[in-house]
């Protein structure tokens, strides 16, 4: 599992696309929290805080994370070396499980940079330091999660077709249902007294939540249930194969 783990890094890294995922969600977060006025520049606001990172960084992930998980099993089926990789000594589980953290890591790799924003407005604050440290950490906790529940999503669409495009739109339609989906709904007058209930199922719900700054059970408890899912889903789409 761990052999196969390092192959998912490695793989992702050797290629330009891998660079160019990071490249772009560095410049697009960095330019509008320092740059751009779009109403949420960090020098425009004066507030020292980095909120704009967390504000965009769901809506940048709907397409680099899709970007990142879209070959993990559609390039396998493609080049037929899926059938070779469920012949090796692993389960199915964990073969799904080293891609999903080899995922994980992948947004790992790209959130670190950010920390330079972080440094810089702790640095800039009036005095020294006045920045909101525990709510800054908890927002970061939050953008893991929701990074790994979309990697999680992007695995599952990446195992069920052989293109790699597919596996993209697949992917990205689906992480943005679960995001804001649920929300937009919940909106709608038909729900009437659960609509607090249908805006739960939606991520953006406990992303919200969690960015506060406290770690609910309940926020755990939902994103731990969430990867289970679509990893126990790929798991059966696999499993599908020797049926």
């Amino acid at each position: 599992m761990y052999s196969l783990f390092v192959k998912e890094i490695r793989s992702f890294l050797s290629s330009v696309i891998g660079y160019v995922v990071i490249v772009v969600f560095l410049a697009g977060t960095g330019l509008s929290m320092w740059v751009f006025d779009f109403g949420i520049n960090i020098l425009n606001l004066g507030y020292a805080n980095i909120d704009a990172l967390f504000i965009l960084g769901p809506l940048v992930f709907l397409f680099l994370i899709p970007a990142i998980t879209m070959r993990s099993f559609a390039e396998e089926r493609r080049l037929g070396t899926i059938e070779l990789l469920l012949t090796r000594p692993l389960t199915d589980l964990q073969i799904v499980l080293a891609k999903y953290f080899a995922g994980i890591i992948l947004v790992a790799i790209s959130i670190l940079p950010t920390l330079v924003y972080y440094y810089s407005v702790w640095r800039l604050g009036s005095p020294m330091g006045n920045i909101d440290t525990g709510g800054t950490w908890g927002s970061y906790m939050g953008l893991m999660f929701l990074g790994a529940s979309f990697v999680s999503v992007g695995i599952f669409a990446s195992s069920v077709t052989d293109s790699q495009i597919l596996a993209f739109l697949l992917a990205l339609i689906l992480c943005l249902i679960c995001y804001i989906g649920f929300y937009a709904l919940s909106t709608l007058d038909m729900f009437g007294s659960i609509d607090t209930i249908v805006q739960s199922i939606g991520i953006s719900e406990h992303y919200s939540s969690i960015r506060r700054g406290v770690v609910d059970t309940r926020d755990l408890v939902y994103f731990v249930t969430f990867n289970a899912f679509f990893i126990l889903l790929t798991k059966t789409v696999l499993e599908s194969r020797k049926w």
